[in-house]
């Protein structure tokens, strides 16, 4: 099986993906509903997923006795499972400590990290594609194989990226913004006279008290920008299926009018994608 991490800057996700008709067929029966996009029976390889805390200070050692008992927990040997790794991360301690893990723990089984030169043959028309974040381009490829293109993708984690692929797969552009929970943050440190708040929906757009006008002009803000980026962006692509991912798309995704689809998993999707297309691997999924 394949397991897929996505370093984030807050949180890491791991995914395991099913390579072979047995291991999807036993998945479906001990893990039903668990698959990113529903819609799509290829999409419905992903067995099991994790996430957790980032912590750039782990050492390789101590990533392969996490991953070893996260493994554990579902009563997977990491070492009879795992036939392939693959990585894609946004902080570089972390990317760095990664490919040791991966040369002293798993130095038998295919192993990529996306970078430049790791795209999964999708064009990235960045100015300097060294630029572009690996997790913009995985999920750039999950959500073209998804749903085609032109698309935009809505990556709402801690930062809030907008990312654009044109009709002929292209990887276009952006933009990026401050995610939510830096904005409240930053909110919370700067107005001494405002505490921290659970941030769900109040009971209405106008708040009534404090907390709920922090819930009103966080969720519902961040739901406007949505939709007014989608609007912009839309303007220059053309129709375009506006999907979104993220920690925080299943919260902001039911006030933004612009989301038609939400996939929690889309970078993990493409990160698998990008590997097998890498590898040579496509083929075990037939």
């Amino acid at each position: 099986m394949l397991l897929a991490i996505d370093v984030g800057n807050t949180e890491t996700v791991i995914g395991l993906f099913a390579r072979t008709s047995a291991e999807r067929e036993a998945a479906v029966a001990a893990h039903a509903g668990l698959a990113i996009g529903a819609e799509h029976q290829r999409g419905r390889d992903l067995t099991h997923h994790w996430r957790l805390s980032t912590v750039p200070s782990r050492t390789p050692d101590e990533h392969a006795v996490l991953l070893t008992q996260i493994l554990g927990l579902e009563g997977l040997d990491i070492g009879a499972t795992v036939d392939g790794l693959a990585v894609c991360s946004s902080v570089p301690a972390v990317t760095a400590q990664l490919r040791r893990t991966a040369a002293r723990w798993f130095g038998d089984v295919p192993c990529i990290v996306l970078g430049p030169d790791t795209t999964g043959g999708m064009p990235v028309l960045y100015d300097s594609p060294r630029d572009v974040g690996a997790d913009r381009v995985a999920n750039a490829v999950g959500a073209l194989d998804l749903y085609g293109g032109p698309c935009v993708v809505v990556d709402l984690g801690t930062a809030t990226t907008f990312d654009a692929i044109s009709s002929a797969g292209e990887y276009l552009g952006g933009a990026i913004a401050p995610g939510i929970a830096i904005s409240m943050e930053a909110l919370f440190e700067h107005a001494a006279a405002l505490r921290r708040v659970e941030l769900v929906a109040p009971r209405s757009v106008i708040g009534r008290s404090t907390a709920e006008s922090i819930q009103s002009g966080v969720l519902y803000g961040f739901a406007a920008q949505v939709d007014g980026m989608c609007r912009r962006f839309v303007a220059e692509l053309g129709a375009a299926t506006v999907v979104a991912t993220g920690g925080l798309s299943e919260l902001v995704a039911p006030y933004a009018e612009r989301i038609e689809h939400v996939e929690p998993w889309l970078t993990l999707h493409g990160l698998r994608l990008i590997y097998e297309r890498s590898t040579g691997a496509a083929e075990r999924r037939a």
